[in-house]
């Protein structure tokens, strides 16, 4: 049947959602995490080797650094998450045609709350 995991086997998850899940357990601390930590932290019946490719996934992009101490390496973010956030949206709009057609679709689809933070931020103030 199709959508249906085999008895016994856990849904296998895109790279990306992986991705998201290092850098989830990552920003979650403020020390750099070794792969077991990172695999400990995420569960899932994780392999080591998954979580070292996810690793090196994610330093080749820039998006981890590693600090090695003797044999080991520990991980940590190069930028948090709003950082890297904002310069995702940045790329989103340098690829799209008309960004200013982006920005007000963007808009519209914000929450009252988020509304509020955009018009205190772009008039100066800390949202």
């Amino acid at each position: 049947m199709a959508g249906t995991v085999p008895h016994g086997r856990t849904e296998r998850r895109s790279s990306g959602e992986l991705e998201s899940e290092v850098l989830a357990a990552l920003w979650a601390t403020e020390r750099p995490l070794t792969p077991v930590e990172i695999q400990s932290e995420i569960g899932g019946n994780l392999a080591y080797n998954t979580v070292h490719t996810i690793l090196k996934r994610l330093f080749d992009k820039g998006l981890v650094l590693r600090e090695v101490d003797g044999r080991r390496g520990a991980y940590r973010p190069a930028k948090n998450a709003a950082e890297l956030t904002a310069q995702a949206m940045h790329e989103a709009l340098d690829r799209g045609p008309d960004p200013i057609a982006a920005l007000q679709q963007f808009v519209t689809g914000l929450s009252p709350e988020e509304e509020r933070a955009l018009r205190e931020l772009l008039n100066g103030g800390a949202a």
